[in-house]
């Protein structure tokens, strides 16, 4: 998901190849493109393999600095650095009991005292980070590290835990961004399909 708002956001072209995770086949497909095994991956112009969101999204910024995929000030992209890594290795316990599902909605769901404390770091981060920057995004503009926070809020959209009204504001928010709308609405016809 992160690398697809990313791209789609900064209307960065790019040819989307689909597998279906949970068929006999996935893992060999993957395989044929990435070497880790997993996805995202993508394959640069050069014909180069990069995997891993972070990865990816840090090539692009790279591939594309007339966008500021990055805060331009460099304390701001530090911090945005700092938080996105976070994010990317972090909050096991919520990514463990509450899966990403777009179109679950299941309030209370997973809710574990390890959670919950994932949880509150979250909202925290984003309500730093929103004070600092005045918003309407982590440090005002989508950047990074709002795609890398995308699945949360995808997540939060479908458990409904309790958060502050700062952290409800940017899930919404984000939400709304149209690239996310986009992946939202894949998302909800491919389960119709």
């Amino acid at each position: 998901m992160r690398p697809w708002v990313l791209l789609t956001h900064f209307g960065i072209p790019f040819e989307e190849k689909l597998i279906r995770l949970g068929q006999s086949d996935t893992k060999s497909k993957i395989l044929d493109v990435a070497p880790s095994g997993k996805v995202p991956c993508l394959i640069t112009d050069a014909g180069d393999a990069v995997w891993e969101s972070l990865a990816i999204m840090e090539t692009l910024a790279e591939q594309h600095p007339q966008h500021a995929m990055w805060p331009r000030d460099a304390a701001a992209r530090a911090h945005a650095r700092s938080i996105s890594a976070e994010m990317h290795a972090g909050f096991a316990d919520l990514r463990q009991n509450m899966p990403m599902r777009i179109v679950a909605h299941a309030p209370g769901i997973g809710a574990t005292p390890a959670t919950l404390a994932d949880i509150a770091r979250l909202d925290a981060i984003w309500s730093r980070c929103l004070a600092r920057s005045g918003g309407p995004f982590l440090f005002g503009d989508f950047c990074i590290a709002d795609a890398m926070f995308a699945p949360v809020v995808m997540r939060f959209n479908s458990y409904a835990p309790a958060i502050s009204q700062c952290a409800r504001d940017y899930a919404r928010r984000v939400t709304e961004t149209p690239a996310v709308a986009a992946w939202i609405e894949g998302a909800r016809m491919d389960v119709a399909q």
